[in-house]
C-alpha cells in the first residue's frame, strides 16, 4: 500500500526561507519596502494558486528529481506560510503607513523565524504542533 503524501523538496523550502530573510534584510539596508513584496506575493500566489514563483525557479536549479530530497511536509508549510504572510504583510503595510517600529518588529519576527528554520528549528512547526495539542486536549476533555 502507498501512501501518497503531499511533500516539498527541502531545497526549495530553503530557497523560499532565504528570500524571505534577503528581502527583510533589502527593505532594512535600503529603506525599499518593497522588497517584502517579493516573498509576500510569492507566498499568497504559493497558498491561493498552488504556484510559488520563487520555489518554480529554484525547482529549475534542483541536481536531482525533487523525490530524491528530503521532503518537507505539505500541509505544514502552508501554515508557515501563512504566518510569513501574515508578518511580511503587516511590516509592509507598517512601513507604508509610517509605522516603522511594528514594522521592524514583525518584519524582525519572520526573518529571525526564516533564519531559525534555514538553521534547522521551525517555530512555525512548533506552532503548529502546539495548536494542534491544544485543539485534542480541548476536544477529549
Amino acid at each position: 500500500m502507498t501512501s501518497n503524501i503531499r511533500s516539498i523538496p527541502r531545497p526549495l523550502v530553503k530557497t523560499n526561507q532565504w528570500s524571505i530573510v534577503l528581502s527583510v534584510v533589502l527593505t532594512w539596508v535600503t529603506g525599499q519596502e518593497s522588497f517584502l513584496l517579493i516573498p509576500l506575493v510569492a507566498g499568497l500566489l504559493g497558498l491561493l494558486f498552488g504556484f510559488n514563483p520563487i520555489m518554480q525557479i529554484a525547482k529549475l536549479f534542483l541536481r536531482k528529481e525533487p523525490s530524491a530530497y528530503i521532503p518537507e511536509d505539505w500541509d505544514q508549510q502552508q501554515f508557515n506560510q501563512k504566518i510569513a504572510i501574515s508578518c511580511l504583510a503587516i511590516g509592509f503595510i507598517s512601513f507604508i503607513l509610517g509605522w516603522d517600529t511594528l514594522g521592524y518588529v514583525f518584519t524582525a519576527l519572520v526573518a529571525i523565524a526564516a533564519f531559525v528554520a534555514i538553521l534547522g528549528f521551525c517555530v512555525g512547526c512548533f506552532i503548529h504542533y502546539q495548536w494542534n495539542q491544544y485543539k485534542y486536549r480541548r476536544a477529549h476533555q
